[in-house]
């Protein structure tokens, strides 16, 4: 995998956000693998489409790419239309998400992860200033990957070190059952991700768990029973292979 962009690309064009566009979209075309199904290269669609940038011709995934200049990929993406994202990841059309950071010294990729669309809720849509010129009452936004779970977050390319192809595929497939779950089930799910990947060891107690009581209480007021809520996502996790029971209110966390 070719970590450089392409800068010829970029001889005719003024505009920095413009460029930045050609030389990640072109990066990606000529070196990113469809990260569920593994062929090469995904195809881009064309310009001006209200779907993704791309999507793979033979488990017709769609994909879309975000990047930013810096070492880090940080948790902060600028995004468009902030209704319209509300509306596009609660759609069927919703694609994965790719984020990129490059340096824009050299042109090369630092890091690179997907975050498969199942892993997107409406509070990660972050609304950001209002109005353009001409248009004052349309509201931006960006997207704010924190409390996307870490199993979700897939890394491609770690500080400028490509992944071995086979270990991002079986992450991606970990996590796919989520895919099957209405929206209010999944939310709870991935809360709770979130709180074991705080948890500081693999081995951990149902009591540390209550421990996010109060916090989970104020994201679902409406829900007066947490702990037998936390219970419960325990067993899913546990019946998907996450983690496992055992014994004593003891778990361990498998992946």
């Amino acid at each position: 995998m070719n970590l450089y962009f392409n800068t010829d690309l970029a001889k005719n064009y003024q505009s920095s956000s413009q460029i930045i566009r050609i030389l990640t979209e072109n990066w990606l075309a000529n070196n990113v693998y469809c990260p569920c199904c593994g062929t090469f290269p995904i195809n881009q669609f064309d310009n001006n489409q209200p779907v993704g940038d791309f999507f793979c011709t033979v488990c017709q995934e769609q994909y879309e790419l975000k990047s930013k200049n810096g070492k880090s990929l940080g948790n902060n993406f600028a995004d468009g239309a902030y209704h319209t994202m509300l509306e596009r990841i609660a759609s069927d059309s919703n694609p994965n998400f790719f984020f990129l950071s490059y340096d824009k010294k050299d042109y090369k990729v630092n890091n690179l992860i997907i975050v498969p669309k199942q892993f997107f809720s409406a509070d990660i849509i972050i609304p950001r200033q209002k109005g353009i010129p001409n248009r004052p009452n349309y509201v931006m936004c960006s997207i704010n990957t924190s409390t996307v779970p870490s199993s979700g977050k897939i890394s491609i390319i770690r500080e400028g070190q490509v992944i071995n192809q086979d270990k991002v595929m079986q992450k991606w497939r970990q996590n796919f059952y989520l895919r099957t779950m209405k929206a209010e089930s999944k939310g709870w799910l991935l809360a709770i991700m979130g709180c074991l990947d705080r948890l500081p060891d693999n081995v951990f107690s149902l009591k540390q768990m209550y421990a996010f009581e109060h916090e989970l209480a104020i994201r679902y007021p409406n829900n007066a029973h947490i702990k037998d809520k936390i219970r419960q996502q325990l067993q899913v996790l546990r019946d998907q292979g996450v983690i496992e029971f055992l014994g004593g209110g003891r778990y361990r966390k498998v992946h």
